[in-house]
C-alpha cells in the first residue's frame, strides 16, 4: 500500500493527540513548518493538473472504492474517531456510516453533474439586435421567411461547470470523517486537489482517510494532510495560488477568515444556537425525545444541536416533566463504552468555559433543573430554566451537552424568540398546523427548518447552510461541487 507524504523535509515536531477522556495518547502526528506548507501548495497544484483531466469514471471510481476500504476497516475508524474525538461509539458509528453515504453519494454526482443548455432565442427585440443577414446587414423580423429565422436561430449555448484549482479545506474536530469529506468528496468528484487543514485535536482521522483515498487509486498530490499552526494556516487562507477556501467551526474564526481571504472564494459553516419551539398540538413524549438527543448528542458540540426549548404554556409542565426525566437517564462515561450517551467535551478548557457559563446564568436568575456539574472535560446533562435572550447559554453557541427551556404564550411568540438570534443555522418546530409552519419559515431566517423534529436532522445530500452569522454558501455534495467549480459558457453558431 502506498504511503502518504505529508510533507518533503522532516517534521519539525510532533504533536502526541490526547483522548479527551483520560488525556491518554491517541497517536502522533507531523507537525507542518513553513516549508512544508508551502510545498504543500506547490504540490496540491501539480495534483490539479492531474486531477482536472482525469475523467468522470476515474473520480468517481476512486471515491467508491475509497467507501468499501473504509467499510471494511469500519471498527478501525469508529474506534478512531471514539478515541481522539471522545465520540461515543454509538454516534461514532453513525458517523462512520454517513461518511460512506457521502462518498457514494459523491461518486453518483461526479458521474452525472453537468453544466446545461441556456436557450438564446427567448426575446424577439433582442434577437433582431444581436443577429444580421447573410451579408452583415440590419435583421429585420417583420421580413424575414422562416427559413432565415430558423437559420439565424442556430445558436447553441452550453454552461459547462470546470475545476477551479486546489482548495483550500479546514474542518472541525467533531466530525472528523464525516465533515472533513463534505469538502473534501466533492472537491475530488468535480475535478480538484485538496489541502487539508483538519482539526489540531483530531488530525489522525484524516491522516487515516488520506491513506484509504491513496490506496483507491487518488493521484498522490490531490489531497494533502496539513497540521500546522495558526499563523501558518492564515498564510495559506491568504495564498493567492488557491482559489477557495472552504472553512466549518466558529463564527469568529470564519468571519476572521473570510476577511483576510482576499479574492477567493470562501465557503463558511458556522456555528449556531439552535431552537426548537413545541407548540400545544405537538407530540410532547416525540419531541422530548428528539429534543434530548438533539441537545445532548455527541456533548452537545454539534453546530445544528437544540440548545433553546420553546414551549407553549398549555403543555410546558408536561414537556417539562418528560424532558428532565429523560436527560436524568443519559448514560455519561468513557466513550469507549459500549451505551454511553455523553462522553467528554473536546477538552478540559471547553468544559470550564461550558460550566462558566451555566454558573453565570443561575447567578443572573437560571435555575438548574437537572445537571450543572463538571468533572475535568465531563459536562453532566444539564437542563436550564428561565433564562433570558441576553444571557451567553441562549445568545451564544454553547458547544455543551446543556439546553434552555422557557415557556411561552403561544408558538408564534416562540418562534419570534427563535429568530431573535444573530444565529440562523437549523430549527425545529413541532407542530400539525401546516400552516403554522409554512409561515413560520417566512420569518425563521434559518438555512434549515425542520416540522416535527429538532435541528440535528441532517442527510447529507440536502442543501446545509446558515443565514446570518451561522454561514455562506451551502455544502451537500452537489451544492459544495456548484461551489467549487465555476462556470465556462460555450456559444456555438451552426447556421
Amino acid at each position: 500500500m502506498k504511503t502518504m507524504n505529508l510533507s518533503v523535509n522532516s517534521p519539525i515536531r510532533e504533536d502526541d493527540i490526547l483522548s479527551p477522556y483520560d488525556g491518554s495518547v491517541v497517536g502522533r502526528m507531523p507537525v507542518a513548518g513553513e516549508a512544508e506548507v508551502d510545498a504543500a501548495v506547490e504540490k496540491a497544484l501539480k495534483g490539479f493538473e492531474v486531477m482536472r483531466r482525469l475523467p468522470r469514471f476515474i473520480r468517481a471510481d476512486i471515491l467508491d472504492r475509497a467507501a468499501d476500504i473504509i467499510d471494511g476497516r469500519r471498527e478501525e475508524f469508529v474506534r478512531l474517531i471514539a478515541a481522539e474525538a471522545g465520540k461515543p461509539l454509538y454516534d461514532a458509528r453513525g458517523e462512520v456510516s454517513r461518511s460512506l453515504f457521502n462518498l457514494r453519494n459523491a461518486a453518483r454526482e461526479a458521474r452525472a453533474f453537468s453544466g446545461k443548455e441556456v436557450p438564446l432565442d427567448v426575446d424577439s427585440a433582442v434577437f433582431e439586435y444581436q443577429t444580421s443577414n447573410a451579408d452583415g446587414g440590419a435583421l429585420k423580423l417583420d421580413r424575414a421567411d422562416l427559413d432565415t429565422l430558423a437559420n439565424l436561430g442556430r445558436r447553441v449555448g452550453i454552461a459547462r461547470h470546470f475545476p477551479i484549482g486546489p482548495i483550500l479545506a479546514i474542518t472541525p474536530f467533531n466530525f472528523p470523517l464525516n465533515l472533513v469529506l463534505h469538502k473534501v468528496a466533492p472537491a475530488l468528484a468535480v475535478g480538484n486537489s485538496v489541502i487539508l487543514k483538519p482539526a489540531p485535536q483530531t488530525p489522525l482521522t484524516s491522516k487515516l482517510l488520506a491513506e484509504v483515498l491513496l490506496e483507491a487509486g487518488l493521484p498522490e498530490d490531490a489531497l494533502l494532510v496539513v497540521h500546522c499552526d495558526v499563523p501558518l494556516a492564515e498564510k495559506l487562507v491568504r495564498d493567492d495560488r488557491i482559489p477557495m477556501v472552504t472553512f466549518t467551526g466558529s463564527a469568529g474564526v470564519g468571519w476572521h477568515i473570510k476577511s483576510i481571504a482576499g479574492k477567493k472564494k470562501v465557503s463558511l459553516e458556522l456555528g449556531g444556537n439552535g431552537a426548537v419551539v413545541v407548540s400545544d398540538d405537538a407530540d410532547i413524549s416525540f419531541a422530548a425525545a428528539r429534543c434530548v438527543r438533539g441537545g445532548v448528542v455527541y456533548g452537545g458540540q454539534y453546530c445544528i444541536g437544540v440548545q433553546r426549548i420553546l414551549v407553549h404554556e398549555k403543555v410546558y409542565d408536561r414537556f417539562e416533566e418528560e424532558l428532565v426525566s429523560r436527560v436524568r437517564a443519559c448514560a455519561v462515561g468513557n466513550p469507549l463504552e459500549e451505551g454511553i450517551d455523553v462522553g467528554p467535551v473536546i477538552d478540559e478548557r471547553s468544559a470550564i468555559r461550558i460550566e462558566s457559563w451555566i454558573d453565570e446564568a443561575v447567578a443572573q436568575g437560571a435555575r438548574v433543573l437537572t445537571g450543572g456539574k463538571r468533572d475535568r472535560a465531563l459536562i453532566e446533562p444539564t437542563v436550564l430554566t428561565d433564562t433570558t435572550m441576553d444571557m451567553k447559554v441562549e445568545a451564544e453557541e454553547i458547544f455543551g451537552p446543556v439546553v434552555t427551556l422557557n415557556k411561552v404564550a403561544s408558538a408564534e411568540e416562540g418562534v419570534q424568540r427563535a429568530a431573535s438570534s444573530r444565529y440562523g443555522l437549523q430549527g425545529g418546530y413541532f407542530t400539525n398546523d401546516m400552516r403554522a409552519a409554512f409561515r413560520a419559515l417566512e420569518t425563521w431566517d434559518v438555512g434549515g427548518l425542520m416540522i416535527n423534529d429538532v435541528p440535528i436532522y441532517r442527510i447529507d445530500n440536502m442543501p446545509f447552510g446558515g443565514w446570518k452569522d451561522s454561514g455562506l454558501g451551502r455544502e451537500g455534495t452537489r451544492y459544495a461541487m456548484e461551489s467549487m467549480s465555476d462556470i465556462k459558457f460555450l456559444v456555438f453558431n451552426y447556421g
